[in-house]
């Protein structure tokens, strides 16, 4: 087959899979379902580390996991989720909840959504860790 047919099929094809992920709702962003959720993401990334309770976000994006030792972040990034400790983050109250700068250039910078109540148990928790 020739190149200048071939190219715009495999283009086309490229794209119309795209979009029928896209109508199908395979492309929205992951969120956490519940608090069990965020404990398996927290075990995935730290399988050493027992999770011992987790705390969702207002926009489940995100939950801060106690450990025995260790207080961290989960959170969402595209259909995958991350883990860090925050015991080096520098943590910043903002308009919409908190701001968590990592010292880790993998992931430098979260923001969480936050509303009261959860605010304030997650600014205790945090400045406890």
């Amino acid at each position: 087959m020739p190149l200048h047919i071939l190219g715009p099929m495999v283009v086309i094809g490229i794209i119309g899979i795209a979009v029928l992920l896209h109508l199908m709702g395979r492309t929205a962003p992951r969120t956490l379902t519940n608090e069990t959720d965020a404990l398996a993401a927290w075990k995935r990334a730290f399988p050493n580390s027992v999770p011992v309770s987790a705390l969702l976000s207002n926009d489940r994006k995100a939950a801060l996991v106690t450990t025995h030792n260790n207080t961290g972040l989960v959170w969402c990034f595209g259909d995958d989720t991350v883990a860090r400790g925050i015991k080096r983050a520098a943590v910043r109250e903002t308009s919409k909840g908190l701001s968590f700068d990592m010292p880790d250039f993998a992931a430098p910078h979260v923001d969480v959504v936050l509303r009261e109540p959860n605010l304030s148990t997650w600014k205790t928790l945090v400045n406890d860790a």
